[in-house]
């Protein structure tokens, strides 16, 4: 049986659901296979970027699905090395001719480069003006980029995704983005792997009779935090998408906040960019 997802409504108005796929690091016929055992079991979040080299395979599941393309949303990321306002206009085209799908849901500027990202914003909201898009928004934004968006779009991003999890709790940014009306979107959730055997979560695992990972997403999704753990297993995709069952309550969700050690998986962007 299907398990109910669970949707947030974004600043736009258009519907995403909270739960998805992430694709990072899967290729050829591992991506399409992750993908459309997901769509079996009940995921309609996809995430891919041009950065993943995926699109192609992304969009094959999608239509050999046969899901309609109305119940799924998709959404994909302005590659690095295309960024610029000519240069991801042709980079969307780009990418909605490899996912071979009539519409993106959303398009996220990838990572904010310095010289680029002012441009690549202004890109995203001519493509958004122009109707192509369902919705605009940006990746690994912390305040400061937010703020400096702010200065010069016309548009407010309707989603950020950014690294975030238990051990990477970055509740200001949670809160800022709360305060805009910006969904927060959480990658890398389950930081890969490596906190699962964590004493604290596991002795939430078997209070809440749930997988670490599950306790993880569920607080993330208690959060109002979009998820999207990533994995090619059928097992794990099965296993990521079974939190609708059940509840942490108040006192567990405090403690899990206090998990937070400042743990990346992923480069911080304020020391990159």
């Amino acid at each position: 049986m299907v398990q109910k997802q669970l949707y947030t409504t974004l600043n736009n108005g258009i519907s995403m659901p909270l739960l998805g796929l992430g694709v990072y690091d899967m290729y050829k016929k591992d991506a399409e296979q992750a993908v459309l055992w997901a769509l079996e079991t009940g995921y309609r979040l996809i995430d891919t970027a041009a950065m993943y080299e995926n699109e192609v395979e992304i969009g094959n599941a999608v239509r050999e699905s046969g899901i309609a393309r109305k119940e799924l949303f998709i959404t994909t990321k302005v590659h690095n090395t295309e960024q610029g306002f000519d240069q991801t206009l042709r980079a969307f085209d780009e990418s909605q001719r490899k996912l071979n799908c009539e519409y993106i849901d959303l398009y996220l500027v990838h990572w904010p480069i310095k010289v680029t990202r002012k441009d690549t914003w202004k890109a995203l909201e001519r493509i958004y003006s122009e109707g192509r898009v369902r919705a605009i928004g940006v990746a690994n934004y912390l305040i400061p980029f937010l703020d400096e968006l702010a200065t010069y779009g016309n548009i407010v991003p309707a989603v950020n995704q950014v690294e975030f999890s238990p051990y990477l709790y970055l509740e200001n940014l949670l809160k800022y983005c709360q305060t805009k009306q910006i969904q927060l979107q959480a990658y890398t959730p389950l930081v890969r792997g490596q906190r699962m055997n964590d004493p604290k979560l596991l002795f939430l695992a078997q209070k809440y009779a749930k997988t670490p990972a599950q306790i993880i997403l569920r607080w993330a999704l208690q959060h109002g935090v979009s998820t999207i753990p990533k994995s090619a297993n059928l097992a794990r995709i099965k296993e990521n998408f079974d939190v609708f069952d059940f509840k942490i309550d108040a006192v567990d969700m405090s403690i899990i906040d206090t998990f937070h050690e400042n743990f990346r998986v992923v480069e911080d962007p304020m020391e990159l960019f």
